[in-house]
């Protein structure tokens, strides 16, 4: 019967921790994706309580403000809600992954018998980050195109206030 030396099978438990690694890295930067988000939600709720106490500022439309918080929300709780979807998938990823680790070395302690156990394990944890990846490309798309926008927003009102016309700049379009 065919024994696998233990250093191949360490060096198969360890093949998997690679690629927990990189979804740990995808946590932390989720995490801050996340942390900007908060921070932008309440930088928005500090204007519109600002908005509801101000005179209107002439040449800018409130209604013209009140729409881009709006958006900019809206945009927000698509993105928070994306960004709750990718950690929880990366979370899941990362136990697969450990799991597979584990699995080779009970695979390779009953002698093999088992291998279907961390190839399935392996193949799940990893659909898993690459499914994750594909929601945080999305999101990324999201948090650009809102900040065109906005952006557009504000080159409006800069060219409101501008003594002579503004140069027209080419923006890319990053719609998802």
């Amino acid at each position: 019967m065919f024994e696998a030396p233990a250093s191949e099978v360490l060096g198969a438990m360890i093949t998997p921790a690679f690629l927990i690694s990189a979804s740990g890295t995808l946590v932390l930067s989720t995490g801050n994706r996340l942390g900007r988000i908060v921070d932008r939600v309440r930088a928005l709720t500090d204007v519109a309580e600002q908005m509801a106490a101000e005179q209107p500022t002439p040449g800018v439309s409130m209604d013209e403000k009140r729409n881009l918080i709006t958006t900019q929300l809206t945009q927000l709780a698509i993105r928070i809600q994306l960004l709750a979807r990718v950690i929880s998938m990366l979370y899941l990823a990362i136990g697969l992954l450990v799991a597979t680790s584990l699995a080779i070395g009970f695979d390779s302690f009953f002698r093999w018998k088992f291998s279907v156990i961390p190839i399935c394990s392996g193949l799940a944890g990893g659909c898993m980050l690459f499914y994750s990846s594909m929601l945080l490309v999305r999101e990324a798309r999201l948090a650009v195109t809102s900040t065109l926008h906005e952006m557009s927003y504000v080159r409006s009102i800069v060219a409101r206030h501008a003594p002579r016309p503004l140069r027209e700049e080419r923006v890319i379009d990053a719609r998802p």
